[in-house]
């Protein structure tokens, strides 16, 4: 009997270690549910264990308290980045969950994940493309999990939270990195210097019939020789593609109204978005925004076929895709005169066919007021605008190097997140650089993701000799992360590191005068300087509140003084302008 049981033993052993595991994903077990956080990270480390071509692994804390995953998908087994390029493999990054409720990304990629190891024809896309995911990055918001958060949503059952547990939305912090998410996505971005990224999300806004919309780094603002490759090349391929597998996918539905009323705005993504941030880099990002009214399932599904159709294309073309961004960022490396902030040209557009319903407006049983209603019995079939040109709105001519001083280390630390090179002064040095005083800015009169965000920023340049100190830190712009410096030192980029309040305490006067005192002092201070009083004179012709009142007839004197704080809205980091002998730390 004991040997009966021990043979019963044996074979169920065997058994076990010959069974092929689940690899079957929750969402498609039941279609309706999106994947739980635990789930996803545990379906990721059964893969890891069941293919050497795929590495899962923690990395960088978020702000929950668990750690950021990344996934790479590599046939080659290399899992290093200088590895991949030196044998000319193009690097294609996925991001899922930054809106948890918007979750179609994250149980996409996990089937994608699969079938790149376990189907033969998908694999072999993987001869020439490493895939980096990043399985849920706002894990914080996915722990989150209810069903009411997204009202006009259709599904699935439950879902996470927009916000993360700092109640940020991640996909406005990029730059400012506010969150542990941010700063480690920019860690394993800037580490992995993808060539394409794609970024899950779910639309809200207008109803429509399309199923899959489609953001594209703005091409005007992605540079002159990425722009076009990827207006020209890679956006008519992916259409192309996805109206092969019956997705009729259109540009990013950005309209005020009815789109057929007056038409679509392409989406102008500032660096404080992953698709804007992905720019700095000169990478080609692309946001699919899945309808919110249509069934889960077919938003999964229509992220699943554009990941597809995007792998397929880089197969083919991963050479040229390579080719244009190196050579967009030796032209950017090279040139002078640097866009920073750029305008939409309204007086270009493309026309493009949208699949809408009719909109009309009826009394609402709600507020008795006119309300806007689709009426899904009345589909339509129709050329629209599609006004998808940007120019150039500010330029700014790049310096040799800027310098920071050494008391902002949290802009320099970001930065360096961002494979910045950065060095630091050996020695105390007066040098001869631009400088830059900020004239005029606006400040929004909320909060707005945590800051008192500036913008409009204007600024007066002028060039004097600073004294800087051994510690102060030299940033040069011949690197290929330049566009990302400029883009965040150079106050009037919209996204700047000025507009969103590293400086701020720049603003504010430390010292100031009393009107019974500086009286006498600027009585003596007019009569020694005639061209100054002058001035005076004629700016009170011209500006009556100026005329009118006495403290601010003090305080223009003031300003004109010697005993107006230099520093006072004096921007501190500083642009050198031509090569000089500096010695640096090594």
């Amino acid at each position: 009997m004991k040997f009966f049981f021990l043979i019963c033993s044996i074979n169920i052993i065997t058994m076990n270690i010959n069974a092929q595991p689940d690899l079957t994903t929750p969402w498609e077990k039941n279609r309706n549910i999106t994947t739980t956080y635990r789930e996803c990270i545990d379906y990721y480390q059964l893969l890891d264990r069941q293919f050497d071509e795929l590495k899962c692994e923690p990395l960088y804390m978020t702000d929950s308290g668990f750690p950021l995953h990344q996934v790479v998908i590599d046939a080659d087994r290399d899992f290093d980045p200088d590895a991949s390029r030196k044998k000319g493999k193009t690097i294609l990054f996925i991001n899922n969950g930054i809106h948890p409720g918007e979750p179609e990304g994250i149980d996409a990629t996990m089937m994608l994940a699969r079938n790149l190891l376990t189907d033969k024809d998908k694999h072999a896309w993987l001869k020439n493309t490493v895939v980096v995911i990043i399985p849920v990055y706002n894990i914080d918001g996915c722990l989150n999990r209810g069903p009411y958060s997204r009202v006009n949503q259709n599904g699935p059952e439950a879902y996470g939270f927009r916000g993360n547990d700092k109640n940020y939305d991640l996909n406005r912090d990029f730059i400012k990195c506010d969150s542990q998410n941010a700063r480690s996505f920019n860690r394993i971005f800037s580490y992995w210097n993808p060539d394409v990224m794609i970024d899950n999300h779910t639309s809200n806004g207008a109803d429509y019939q399309h199923f899959i919309t489609l953001i594209t780094t703005q091409e005007d603002k992605l540079g002159p020789i990425l722009g076009e490759f990827t207006r020209k090349t890679v956006n008519p391929a992916l259409y192309s593609g996805m109206n092969a597998r019956n997705w009729h996918m259109v540009p990013y539905v950005n309209a005020w109204g009815p789109p057929d009323e007056n038409g679509i705005d392409e989406f102008l993504e500032t660096p404080r978005f992953s698709s804007g941030y992905a720019a700095l880099h000169h990478c080609i990002s692309f946001m699919p925004e899945t309808h919110m009214l249509k069934p889960f399932p077919d938003r999964v599904k229509s992220t699943y076929d554009l990941m597809e159709v995007m792998l397929d294309f880089l197969y083919r073309n991963g050479k040229d895709v390579q080719k244009a961004r190196n050579e967009q960022i030796s032209t950017f490396t090279n040139q002078q005169h640097v866009p920073i902030t750029w305008k939409q040209d309204k007086s270009k557009f493309e026309m493009i066919e949208f699949k809408g319903y009719e909109a009309v407006r009826k009394l609402s049983k709600v507020t008795g007021g006119e309300r806007l209603f689709y009426d899904r019995t009345k589909p339509f079939t129709k050329m629209i605008p599609y006004y998808n040109k940007f120019e150039t709105e500010k330029t700014v001519t790049k310096p040799f190097a800027y310098i920071i001083p050494q008391a902002y280390r949290e802009v320099v630390d970001r930065l360096i997140m961002n494979k910045v090179h950065v060095e630091q002064l050996a020695e105390n040095s007066r040098l001869m650089v631009e400088n830059y005083r900020i004239n005029s800015f606006e400040t929004s009169p909320r909060a707005y993701e945590g800051h008192y965000l500036h913008s409009n920023t204007q600024v007066e340049s002028f060039v004097k000799e600073v004294q800087f100190r051994s510690g102060d830190y030299l940033v040069y712009t011949d690197q290929p992360a330049a566009r990302y410096v400029i883009e965040t030192l150079e106050p009037e980029a919209t996204d700047s590191f000025f507009n969103w309040n590293f400086f701020d305490g720049i603003l504010g006067q430390k010292e100031y005068f009393s009107d019974y005192i500086f009286e006498d002092l600027a009585e003596q201070f007019l009569k020694e300087n005639p061209e100054i009083a002058r001035q005076l004179e004629q700016e009170k012709v011209k500006d009556e509140k100026l005329r009118n009142d006495p403290e601010a007839i003090l305080d223009w004197v003031y300003r004109k003084s010697p005993w107006y704080e230099p520093t006072h809205q004096l921007y501190p980091v500083r642009r050198l302008m031509s090569p000089t002998e500096i010695s640096v730390k090594r």
